[in-house]
């Protein structure tokens, strides 16, 4: 059926129509008789603007007083977007994605117009990524609408945007943008021949086509960055990396990515630079807390007394002296728990959620010291990993810093220091194996590159921070002059 192609009479097309849309009674067909001329109009109801659609085609048609030829319909009909269209497949697609069909008897080709019905939810603040400073918009659902609001941010005509078409049985537009003076073309072609190369149904999401075109895939790290900020995709782009983006989709693909990008945040860039820096070590450090401090506490109670100072000794053995559990599966239940709070506290309603976390968190915690099931100390040293994980402003990355948090608390309960330290090697080898995109995910401090570090692990003044980061291999390698005229002189008033 797909394979028919016109012309054919106009009540076999309309037979022909029906049985690709299962005999649905959205698929509207509406036929005139113009001058002894047959012209059928298609569309489904509920996909086109009805308005435009009696406005600018149906009334122009039906008023003619002559015949019509297609030639007529794409010179005369006051649409933009028309196409012409052969096979009944095609006719098919472009119906199903918001187009209006018409057909004249007699002719080898159909005309379609684009006059989609589009309903989405406007531009309004981000919610998953929320910064103090800067702009608080974030991307929709509409394709159209976020390319618009990238070409108002990158307002230059090196904009490049690519359009692809992916899924066999559902078929989703893509977009791949970048800047041509400045993306490497190697970055480029990886995006594109990876998703050129993808043979899936459908794609539901952009995080989901992320998933299909990532290096590794067995990773609890991201290797590439979702955002729903538009400045923080525009910023990316300027940097050289390269954009992807899904219709139907709020969440925007970025890549080439390290490790380090995921602490960074473009509200970095709107404070002073010695604020920035400082906030974003901040950021590795509560990083590196949240994975080390339970499995130390556990490794310390269980292997390691003698780490422990005298003082705190005491303390430590008074509040577990009613404690049934080993540290182990003390630390293990109260992780547990803390999952079970943030899930709940994610899924209701945002006041709910955000009274059954404060609550919850406080009756089951005092609760369980009361009831003798766990210390005072461990409490407060699950609750300091948990808010330190929170502090990436990428929600993937907090994630993946608590799943590693429960293996090395087993091995620190199994092994000790030695478990440990088992743990952070197997890990950092891991990272060292991980590429996005093909690029090393450890840079710029594997392979090195101290001129990266200015642009990653710290952010100087604008003044310092001349030339853009290395990993992406941009075209352009220098942001802006950084020569000393940039700075400010005094004027001598006379």
């Amino acid at each position: 059926m797909d394979n028919k192609q016109l012309p054919m009479d106009i009540q076999t097309f309309m037979d022909t129509m029906k049985e690709q849309f299962n005999q649905s009674p959205d698929l509207i067909q509406k036929v005139f008789q113009i001058k002894g001329q047959s012209i059928i109009v298609q569309f489904i109801s509920y996909q086109v603007k009805k308005e435009r659609l009696e406005r600018e085609l149906l009334e122009p048609l039906t008023r003619s007083r002559k015949t019509w030829t297609n030639r007529d319909l794409q010179n005369k009909i006051p649409l933009t977007s028309s196409n012409k269209e052969k096979s009944i497949k095609k006719i098919t697609e472009q119906l199903i994605h918001g187009n209006i069909c018409v057909y004249i008897e007699g002719e080898s080709e159909a005309i379609t117009y684009f006059l989609p019905q589009q309903d989405h939810r406007g531009l309004e603040r981000a919610e998953t990524e929320s910064l103090v400073f800067g702009p608080q918009m974030s991307f929709t659902e509409s394709l159209v609408t976020n390319l618009n609001v990238v070409r108002w941010r990158l307002d230059t005509d090196d904009l490049v945007v690519e359009k692809m078409i992916v899924g066999e049985r559902i078929k989703s537009e893509v977009r791949i943008v970048y800047l041509k003076s400045l993306a490497n073309d190697e970055n480029v072609d990886t995006i594109r021949q990876r998703i050129k190369d993808l043979k899936v149904a459908e794609v539901e999401d952009t995080s989901v086509l992320g998933q299909l075109i990532e290096d590794s895939s067995s990773s609890v790290f991201p290797q590439l960055l979702f955002t729903e900020l538009p400045d923080r995709f525009c910023n990316s782009i300027t940097k050289g990396r390269v954009g992807v983006m899904v219709d139907k989709s709020p969440t925007m693909l970025i890549g080439p990515m390290t490790l380090f990008s995921y602490f960074e945040s473009t509200e970095d860039l709107y404070m002073r630079w010695n604020m920035g820096s400082f906030i974003r070590l901040l950021r590795f450090t509560a990083m590196f807390i949240s994975i080390i401090l339970t499995p130390m506490y556990v490794a310390a109670l269980t292997y390691h007394y003698e780490i422990i100072p005298s003082s705190l000794m005491v303390s430590l053995g008074q509040s577990r002296a009613t404690v049934p559990f080993p540290p182990v599966m003390e630390a293990l239940l109260l992780e547990i728990l803390i999952e079970l709070l943030r899930e709940a506290g994610a899924r209701l309603p945002t006041k709910v959620g955000q009274t059954m976390g404060i609550v919850g968190g406080i009756v089951l915690g005092q609760a369980a010291v009361q009831a003798g099931f766990t210390s005072n100390i461990l409490i407060i040293i699950i609750a300091l990993s948990a808010l330190a994980s929170f502090t990436a402003p990428s929600y993937l990355m907090g994630t993946a810093v608590r799943i590693v948090r429960f293996p090395m608390i087993i091995l620190a309960g199994a092994y000790g220091l030695i478990g440990i330290t088992f743990a952070l090697s197997f890990l950092i080898i891991h990272l060292l194996k991980q590429k996005s995109l093909g690029r090393p995910y450890l840079a710029p401090i594997y392979p090195l590159s101290l001129r990266d570090f200015n642009d990653s692990i710290i952010r100087l003044p604008f003044q310092k921070n001349s030339k853009r980061p290395l990993l992406v291999m941009p075209k352009d390698k220098n942001r802006y002059s950084s020569k000393k005229s940039n700075k400010h002189k005094d004027v001598d008033p006379s």
